[in-house]
């Protein structure tokens, strides 16, 4: 087997040109809110909305930027492997939650 065979099957990421997207995108996205809260630019809801909206998109910065994930074919599987475990820890916090929840509530009640 040739070095050159073995190259070809490594996948290529992002270039110089997409990380200085990214990076630059993250620190607009840090920023806003954090200048918001620092001025008392508006109320807690909204500031709250702000927060909650720059953090997911944020989060999407990250994971096509940084981590490449997308519908490409070579990163296809990246992005279900990514989908799977964020299914799995939403079900493991959200029923751990409701157990608490329910056991509380039924302590209280006995």
């Amino acid at each position: 087997m040739s070095q050159s065979n073995h190259q070809d099957h490594i996948p290529q990421h992002g270039s110089a040109k997409n990380y200085v997207i990214g990076f630059i995108l993250s620190v607009v996205l840090t920023l806003i809110p954090f200048l918001m809260v620092m001025n008392h630019a508006a109320d807690k809801k909204t500031l709250f909305a702000v927060i909650v909206i720059t953090a997911v998109l944020q989060l999407i910065v990250q994971l096509v930027c940084f981590l490449h994930l997308g519908s490409n074919p070579e990163e296809r599987w990246n992005l279900i492997s990514f989908i799977f475990t964020a299914i799995v820890i939403v079900l493991l916090v959200g029923l751990s939650i409701w157990i608490m929840w329910s056991l509380n509530a039924n302590m209280v009640l006995g």
